[in-house]
């Protein structure tokens, strides 16, 4: 007898060497492909009438982000961020201005962006 048998099972240990070899988790949050096409449209629409002028996309290990710049050299005036491990509580997404001050935040993206989506807003 080993003395493997009598410290783990066998079958933990090849479950654990196949996970290790099935290679390590993502290591960054991204936007899907749905995500940054909606983003991009609202981007698109506000570059048209002039408020928008670059942006930056940033894929960290805990959130994803979307920065939006009036200039180039600036602070960002908006950013929109996927933040995983929220979903279960306050929402994935959220929009937050140049001030820190989260203007909102939810589990659909649509929802969120509404409030800097101008085509939408009620005049």
């Amino acid at each position: 007898m080993s003395s493997m048998s009598e410290e783990a099972d066998p079958s933990e240990v090849r479950a654990a060497a196949r996970i290790a070899a099935a290679g390590p988790l993502p290591s960054r949050v991204t936007f899907n492909r749905f995500e940054l096409s909606r983003i991009l449209n609202l981007y698109g629409r506000m570059v048209a009438d002039g408020e928008w002028r670059d942006y930056a996309i940033d894929f960290l290990r805990d959130r994803a982000v979307f920065s939006v710049f009036r200039r180039a050299s600036e602070v960002p005036i908006y950013r929109i961020e996927k933040d995983p491990r929220l979903a279960r509580k306050q929402g994935i997404y959220s929009v937050i201005s140049a001030s820190g001050l989260i203007l909102r935040r939810g589990h659909e993206l649509d929802r969120v962006l509404l409030v800097i989506d101008r085509k939408l807003a009620v005049v």
